[in-house]
């Protein structure tokens, strides 16, 4: 009889903690993810309950896809630098259609035709690939600008490598300093 008590107890706090989960991942415009391990190189957890996301960044996670990256409607920025990335861009256009900014540095891509899918985020103003196999190639930055006529800056710099300024990288744009803590949480994962 304890034991059916507690397994019912353990049920109702696990809904309780559920929508309180579902409530915090609303509220949730940030999320660096930097350095936390992935699952087999692939984006695990990351759900479309955080409806709210405008910046996500999974720095060194050791992506080696984006498969499974949830709809985020609202993301504008997202950092993927320093992961294993190959190609499989195409889920970015289809889930991420506000995306404005899009780091890549650091991946494996090789050549242009993989960034092909990328001509359909009509909003992508900002794409970085430092230390990229692709930057290597002749005309690179031309042949890129070229395929994603819709941007004004590849690794920071415009077509006549005029270097962007701070207030270009604003991920929502209205000049207001987003270093500040006001109405962030932070999550520390161990």
């Amino acid at each position: 009889m304890a034991g059916t008590q507690t397994s019912s107890c353990s049920s109702t706090a696990r809904q309780r903690l559920k929508a309180q989960w579902l409530a915090l991942s609303q509220l949730v415009r940030e999320l660096v993810l930097d350095n936390c391990r992935s699952v087999e190189g692939k984006i695990e957890g990351l759900t479309a309950e955080f409806v709210n996301l405008e910046f996500l960044s999974l720095i060194n996670v050791g992506l080696i896809s984006v498969s499974n990256l949830p709809k985020l409607g609202k993301l504008k920025k997202l950092e993927l630098s320093d992961n294993r990335i190959s190609g499989g861009l195409d889920v970015l256009a289809e889930k991420l259609p506000n995306l404005t900014h899009l780091n890549l540095s650091g991946n494996k891509l090789k050549d242009i035709s993989t960034l092909e899918p990328l001509k359909k985020l009509d909003n992508l103003k900002s794409l970085d690939l430092f230390n990229c196999e692709v930057t290597n190639l002749n005309d690179y930055r031309e042949s890129v600008f070229k395929l994603l006529p819709q941007l004004t800056y590849l690794d920071g710099y415009d077509m006549e490598d005029r270097e962007a300024s701070d207030s270009d990288g604003e991920v929502d744009g209205d000049g207001v300093d987003d270093d500040e803590d006001e109405g962030k949480m932070f999550f520390l994962l161990s």
